[in-house]
């Protein structure tokens, strides 16, 4: 009997941007610019950290493994029943759970190419197989992942708006699936980045289409900056919530999550900001690219895509604004060789990208 299975042998993990530090430390550089995560640029909001600073002496006390309080806030906002939810660290750490509860044997996951790795990588874990169908000019091709569905496939992976590519599927196109979806295949719909995009009227808000066979995934780590802190929420039938609570650890997340999401919910003053901050930082970093030339998909998100000629510009170019102290984030890991992501970050550190990508290409 082999200790570790062909599929986790096989497996290539999640590879995150780089962080500041190392970048530092590697390089010598004092100031460094970080682009390329899909961090909020504006930090925490100061209701997040008062409840932080307020909870910390209780550190020594574990969390409330049910989440009461968090859950009832959210339950109260999206006029659903506390039943209709589970808590995790990170979207990722309820992705976890599914995958563990719901995907077994020979069943089968569907997704598109060059969508978010983390669900790759939690799928193969299992030894799970993934089918995929190719993007459409960068966005989820809906008709062609109808047309993938076999008999078995038993969860459908879909982020809307998608990472990396920044793009969304719109409603009439979702509706339109979902009769297509079979009633015991499982639907995760990501919405990771569902604050950036909620004004568009044409996005199918995922509240309004609720099913038994969707579980809607959102997070506090980026329109409300808490990515450090990993507190992520899922919606959907209490049928599957029940379920999904067997398998969950018990105690994520952690108290201070829990409280610092709770306020930062109820901070609707930096929500506010950040969706005003991230709509000026597409328009300033879309100028600027299109004014050098660069190829870049418009973003519902905060973030965008660049394309470039071969995967060999993307890795000179990279390694070029790192020497300079400005991390982006190389699309290799995602399927997509000839892109980078770019992050929004404050008006100053998208100038910062603007004019060494300016100097690069000047050079």
């Amino acid at each position: 009997m082999r200790l570790v299975p062909d599929y986790i042998e096989q497996l290539e993990p999640y590879k995150a941007g780089k962080p500041i530090d190392e970048v530092q430390r590697e390089l010598g550089l004092v100031k460094v610019t970080k682009l390329a995560s899909n961090e909020n640029p504006l930090g925490p909001s100061p209701k997040a950290l008062a409840a932080i600073r307020h909870v910390l002496p209780q550190s020594h006390l574990y969390p409330d493994p049910g989440g009461f309080r968090l859950r009832t806030a959210l339950a109260e906002r999206f006029r659903v029943k506390n039943e209709n939810i589970i808590l995790g660290a990170g979207s990722e750490g309820i992705m976890g759970s599914i995958v563990r509860t719901f995907l077994h044997d020979d069943e089968e996951a569907l997704t598109s190419e060059g969508t978010f790795i983390g669900f790759f990588v939690l799928a193969r874990s299992q030894g799970i197989k993934i089918r995929t169908v190719p993007l459409k000019n960068f966005g989820y091709d809906l008709v062609a992942m109808a047309a993938a569905i076999t008999p078995k496939t038993k969860i459908i992976y879909l982020a809307n708006p998608n990472n990396p590519t920044g793009t969304i599927f719109h409603r009439e196109e979702f509706e339109t699936f979902l009769r297509q979806v079979p009633d015991h295949v499982l639907i995760i719909l990501d919405e990771a980045y569902y604050e950036y995009c909620q004004h568009v009227t044409t996005y199918p808000d995922s509240q309004f289409f609720r099913k038994d066979n969707v579980i809607t995934l959102r997070t506090f780590s980026k329109a409300y900056g808490l990515a450090g802190i990993r507190v992520g929420y899922g919606l959907a039938h209490e049928d599957l919530i029940k379920q999904l609570l067997k398998v969950k650890f018990p105690f994520e997340p952690s108290s201070v999550g829990q409280a610092a999401a709770i306020a930062a919910l109820s901070d609707t003053a930096f929500l506010q900001k950040t969706l005003t901050t991230n709509a000026k930082g597409i328009q300033q970093l879309s100028r600027g690219l299109k004014d050098m030339g660069i190829r870049y998909t418009p973003s519902y998100a905060n973030f965008l895509l660049t394309e470039w000629d071969s995967p060999e510009v993307v890795a000179d170019t990279y390694n070029a604004l790192l020497q300079r102290g400005v991390i982006v984030r190389p699309l290799t890991q995602f399927g997509l060789p000839t892109c980078l992501r770019i992050s929004v970050g404050r008006q100053a550190e998208n100038a910062t990208f603007l004019k060494e990508m300016l100097a690069i290409l000047s050079a």
